[in-house]
């Protein structure tokens, strides 16, 4: 029997409460805890295989059942188009009047167009502003365009009438390769100016005209500016080499770099002094008289 105050000796059965537990670090692998580890592992393999089973099933879903179709791509509407106009009454007219002078006719958006020989033009324009019924007397405008692709006749003549009666509209076109088409002023003496531009511009010849010589242009210019083969940048010809001072190669050079960034062109001297001769009033060329 313990003395009574005495602590008990170490290594004694009364050194560790019997219903104590035994420390964690201190405990074996047990089958319970590797069962649990097991368990674990299943139920995330079982959560995945749900989540597989789910997508499949989403993607089988979507497949059986398709969305609504898309609506057809609306393709652009394409825009009107000329029309032959062959029963047009003025082109019959014309047609019984001077028959195979009449190439062809087409009308787009309300405008009538007829293609005319060029050795008729005069006779058409003619029977056009004396006509009884729908008389086209004001010539509207004429003007020129360059196909360069058609060989045998590249230029367009264009013809635009009004007929200030009905208020009726008509174009005529002749093609010509340059060399002449009848001039028209002996029907409306209004052309006189406009065929000088097409003469100027493009080259055409009008013959019988009363005064058929540049009207833009220098009399002794080279080249025609509304042609499609005609160059766009500045070039050097017979006409700036007589009337423009000589530049030298330094100057040239100046002058091609400040185009180049878009400059003041006027700003070498000698360009200047050709500006000032026209402000004095001075006579470059001769004047249209």
């Amino acid at each position: 029997m313990a003395q009574e105050g005495k602590p008990p000796e170490s290594g004694s059965p009364t050194d560790t409460p019997a219903d104590a537990a035994p420390r964690d670090d201190a405990r074996p692998a047990t089958p319970s805890s590797l069962s649990a580890d097991a368990e674990k592992d299943a139920q995330v393999e079982a959560a995945k295989a749900r989540v597989a089973a789910a997508k499949e099933a989403a993607q089988k879903a979507g497949a059986a059942v398709p969305g609504a179709p898309k609506p057809p791509v609306k393709k652009k509407e394409e825009g009107p188009k000329p029309v032959d106009a062959s029963n047009h009454p003025l082109v019959k007219k014309l047609k019984a009047k001077f028959g195979e002078a009449v190439i062809e006719a087409s009308e787009f958006l309300g405008q009538l167009s007829i293609r005319i020989q060029p050795n008729d033009i005069v006779g058409v324009c003619d029977a056009l502003k004396t006509d009884a019924d729908l008389p086209f007397n004001y010539l509207s405008d004429l003007t020129c365009v360059h196909y360069p692709d058609n060989k045998e006749a590249p230029f367009e003549v264009i013809y635009n009438l009004y007929s200030i009666k009905k208020n009726e509209r008509v174009r005529l076109k002749v093609d010509t390769n340059g060399e002449g088409v009848e001039s028209v002023t002996s029907i409306w003496p209004s052309a006189d100016w406009p065929e000088r531009e097409v003469y100027d511009l493009f080259g055409v010849v009008f013959r019988n005209h009363p005064d058929l010589r540049r009207i833009l242009l220098p009399p002794d210019w080279e080249g025609h500016p509304l042609r499609k083969d005609y160059p766009l940048e500045f070039i050097e010809n017979r006409w700036t080499e007589n009337h423009l001072p000589e530049f030298s190669e330094v100057q040239k050079e100046q002058l091609e770099q400040r185009r180049a960034y878009g400059l003041e062109i006027l700003s070498v001297p000698q360009e200047r002094e050709v500006r000032e001769l026209f402000k004095s009033g001075k006579e470059v060329m001769p004047k249209d008289k």
